[in-house]
C-alpha cells in the first residue's frame, strides 16, 4: 500500500489529466486504474478538483464580444460580396439622426428574429474609426475603454448610461460621448430596444 501511495503522490496524476504525462506514463496509470481503486479515486478527485477551481476562476465573458464579432464577419462578408465601403459621418455634439438615415433605410440594416441582449451591424470602418447601428434589448454590461472613445446617438427608444455614479438619461436624438478610463453600462428604459448609431474611436 506504502508504494501505491507514492504513486499517487508522484505527480503522475496531475500530468496525466493536464495532458502532460508521456505515452508510458499514460499506459501505466490507466493500468494501476484498472488494478488498484484508489488510484482511480485519486485521478477522479484531482479531475473534479481541478473542474472546481476553474469554475471558480471563471470570468464570464463580455457580451458585447460576440454580437460585435458577428458584426465584424457580416461586414467583411458585405464587402466581399461586392458592397462599397462607407464613412458615416464623425458623431459629435451636433450630430443628427438624419446625418445616418442612408445607412438606417437600409434592409438588411434590421435585427433578427432571434434578437437577444445586443444586434450589430457595422456601416463603416477604418483603423481610426469603427461605426455601427447596434440595438440593446435590456443593458450593456460595464466596461472601461483605455484605447478608444466611444460615442453614442440614440436613434430608437430610450436608455440611461451611466459613467461612474452620474446617469445620463438619453432619448431618440441625444448624444453622449464616454470620457477614456470611465466605467460606464447602459441600461434600456423603453419597452422597445435601444436603438443606437455608435462609434469607437481611437484615442
Amino acid at each position: 500500500m506504502k508504494n501505491i501511495s507514492e504513486y499517487i503522490d508522484s505527480g503522475v496524476i496531475e500530468s496525466y489529466v493536464l495532458g502532460m504525462a508521456d505515452d508510458r506514463e499514460s499506459l501505466e496509470l490507466e493500468e494501476m486504474c484498472l488494478l488498484y481503486p484508489e488510484v482511480k479515486k485519486a485521478v477522479n478527485q484531482f479531475e473534479i478538483a481541478l473542474e472546481q477551481t476553474a469554475l471558480a476562476a471563471a470570468v464570464d465573458p463580455d457580451p458585447i464580444i460576440k454580437p460585435l464579432l458577428m458584426a465584424t464577419l457580416n461586414y467583411m462578408d458585405r464587402l466581399e460580396k461586392g458592397e462599397p465601403m462607407s464613412f458615416p459621418p464623425m458623431l459629435n455634439d451636433t450630430s443628427i439622426i438624419g446625418d445616418y438615415q442612408q445607412w438606417l433605410d437600409r434592409n438588411d440594416m434590421v435585427i433578427t428574429k432571434d434578437f437577444k441582449d445586443v444586434y450589430a451591424r457595422i456601416i463603416g470602418f477604418t483603423p481610426e474609426v469603427t461605426t455601427a447601428i447596434v440595438w440593446i434589448e435590456s443593458m450593456a454590461p460595464a466596461e472601461v475603454h483605455d484605447n478608444e472613445y466611444e460615442k453614442f446617438l440614440i436613434v430608437e427608444g430610450s436608455c440611461d448610461i451611466v459613467i461612474e455614479n452620474e446617469t445620463h438619461s438619453l432619448v431618440p436624438g441625444n448624444y453622449l460621448s464616454i470620457p477614456l478610463h470611465k466605467d460606464h453600462r447602459v441600461l434600456v428604459t423603453s419597452k422597445i430596444p435601444c436603438k443606437v448609431i455608435l462609434q469607437r474611436v481611437a484615442a
